[in-house]
């Protein structure tokens, strides 16, 4: 499984750098979270993370309110930054590692196609990108949306050397 060869090398960066993550993750399903935390001694790097799903999850769990997101699409780049730098400040973390689009197999309530997502890294370097897979079929689209959240972290972690 390539999520796990990322994930075994995401964790060697971030031991000996002696760095930590937090993830806030929604489309995904817990799959970012689920494959960084399969590498054993996770719990150095994993401060941990959340399904933030519906807006009374990211109310309990980011505790950002609907006035900080006035005006912004939940599956949007902006909103991604946001999730990042809040799950990073909220456990600590070096990295906020953030995803939010619509898996499928239909698209969303903001217009977006299945296989859109956005995805975030805050941290020392901060970077947002957006992915569209062109496909609907959910499990694909959140294996694809797991492998870009980890390579975008991995890219982070390297440019800042």
């Amino acid at each position: 499984m390539p999520e796990l060869s990322m994930a075994n090398d995401l964790a060697e960066l971030l031991k000996a750098r002696e760095e930590t993550v937090g993830v806030s993750e929604s489309s995904s399903g817990g799959l970012v979270s689920a494959t960084l935390l399969a590498v054993p001694g996770a719990s150095v790097y994993f401060l941990g993370g959340g399904v933030i799903y519906t807006v009374p999850a990211r109310q309990a769990l980011l505790d950002i309110e609907r006035e900080a997101v006035r005006g912004m699409r939940s599956a949007s780049e902006p909103y991604a930054l946001l999730c990042a730098r809040t799950i990073r400040d909220k456990l600590g973390a070096t990295w906020g590692l953030a995803e939010t689009g619509a898996a499928g197999p239909t698209g969303n309530g903001y217009g977006d196609d299945p296989g859109h997502t956005c995805i975030a890294v805050a941290g020392p370097i901060e970077r947002a990108i957006t992915l569209e897979t062109g496909d609907d079929d959910r499990e694909a689209n959140m294996w694809a949306f797991t492998k870009a959240a980890l390579n975008l972290l991995h890219d982070c972690m390297k440019e800042k050397g």
